[in-house]
């Protein structure tokens, strides 16, 4: 796979050391279990994948080799380069613009932008309706393109179902970039309509046997169906593709509901069920599935917590907070300094969106056993920060330097 030119303040030495070695007696990557960091009071089971993935580390090189390519010229994001605060903070000080927020606000009128000015596509990609406003604007809108191979995948394959008169069902979140954007994309195409979870799959379920009134339809799922949306025929023929980082399990859960559904009501079965379900695959990227896979890998192992470092608008890191909760008190943080002592911590509640305080975080034992993981878009610098912190807790911040891997 290719390798990327990224900053060096995102690099671990650590860290690329721990993966270097996993990556040499694994490379075929069927070996999901952790590595393990043993320090005596302190354990650490770090996740077999974690931190940059393909995507990220291509947009993060675009983004950067522009800045410095143009030292002259004004340079905008669309919004958000990656669900990082460090990097974007990192564009902010180098002069970059963010167009627009993570939920599409408007932070910079596209009346004050020229036609010389430079607009960056994020990793997320970006709608149809924003590429056609900055070409109005005398922009090439796919000159500084970031946007990620699998999530252009996703496009390419709800285009190839939509073509074959199949209805796109979109599992993500409606508001994210990515979401939006493929949205955009496959309604151009074909009928699409987005659900954010099981409980919208079952209630969308419902209009395609007919058991719900197809007149509410369109209040139920305001703003998560295409214009000209006919519940009583875009429903017939259907296939589920996703926002790249969402739950695998979630995803796959979702299609085969949608499938039973379908060769149920129209008595199908799995010789003929494509003439109505179409096969899509799966289309999470390569990181999210690895990502996930090696957090269930770690959780078969003992541990008294989880920590998971990542951005905290980042869906595919709050998933794998999601994993690790059902297994072990987890603390979401986005940053090493958030662990204050070995009793005091803040950290994210996704489920609330708010930031909380806990006056215990670490147990009082012998020997302590932390499972720790990043999202896709956290720099491994910050991982090996926490590793440190960590330590420091104990007086042993120095063994960080002379890491003994037990396998």
């Amino acid at each position: 796979m290719k390798t990327f030119n990224v900053p060096v303040i995102y690099r671990s030495p650590l860290i690329s050391a721990i993966k270097n070695q996993r990556k040499q007696q694994d490379r075929m990557k069927k070996d999901f279990t952790p590595t393990t960091l043993d320090f005596g009071p302190l354990k650490i089971l770090l996740a077999r994948h974690f931190g940059f993935c393909y995507g990220v580390e291509n947009a993060i090189e675009i983004a950067f080799k522009t800045v410095d390519e143009n030292p002259d010229k004004r340079i905008f994001l669309l919004s958000e380069m990656i669900h990082n605060p460090h990097v974007n903070n990192d564009l902010l000080e180098r002069g970059v613009q963010f167009i627009m927020d993570t939920a599409g606000n408007q932070l910079v009128p596209w009346e004050t932008l020229q036609s010389d000015d430079i607009v960056i596509i994020p990793a997320f990609g970006t709608t149809i309706e924003t590429e056609n406003k900055l070409a109005s604007l005398g922009i090439e809108p796919l000159k500084y393109n970031t946007t990620c191979p699998f999530v252009e995948r996703v496009w390419n394959k709800a285009e190839q179902i939509g073509k074959k008169s199949y209805t796109v069902i979109v599992h993500g979140k409606p508001k994210h970039e990515e979401t939006r954007a493929t949205f955009s994309h496959s309604q151009s195409n074909t009928p699409t309509v987005v659900v954010k979870d099981m409980a919208e799959t079952e209630k969308l379920a419902r209009y395609i046997t007919g058991e719900t009134p197809a007149e509410s339809f369109y209040e139920v799922f305001k703003g998560q169906y295409s214009p000209g949306f006919d519940v009583t025929k875009d429903l017939q023929r259907v296939g589920v593709v996703n926002q790249t980082t969402m739950l695998a399990t979630e995803t796959q859960a979702i299609a085969d509901y949608i499938r039973q559904v379908i060769v149920a009501h129209y008595g199908l079965t799995e010789a003929n069920a494509e003439e109505r379900f179409a096969d899509t695959r799966d289309t999470l990227c390569y990181a999210t599935n690895d990502n996930q896979s090696a957090v269930i890998g770690m959780l078969e192992e003992a541990a008294d917590l989880a920590i998971v470092v990542g951005g905290y608008n980042s869906s595919n890191t709050s998933h794998l907070v999601e994993l690790c909760e059902e297994k072990l008190p987890t603390y979401f943080i986005s940053a090493p300094e958030q662990m204050h002592s070995t009793n005091q911590v803040d950290h994210w509640d996704f489920h609330h969106k708010k930031e909380i305080h806990s006056n215990t975080f670490l147990p009082e034992k012998n020997q302590v056993t932390i499972l720790l993981t990043s999202g896709a878009s956290c720099p491994d610098a910050l991982v090996e920060g926490v590793i440190r912190r960590l330590l420091s807790f104990y007086g042993l911040e120095h063994k960080a330097d002379e890491l003994a891997i037990v396998d």
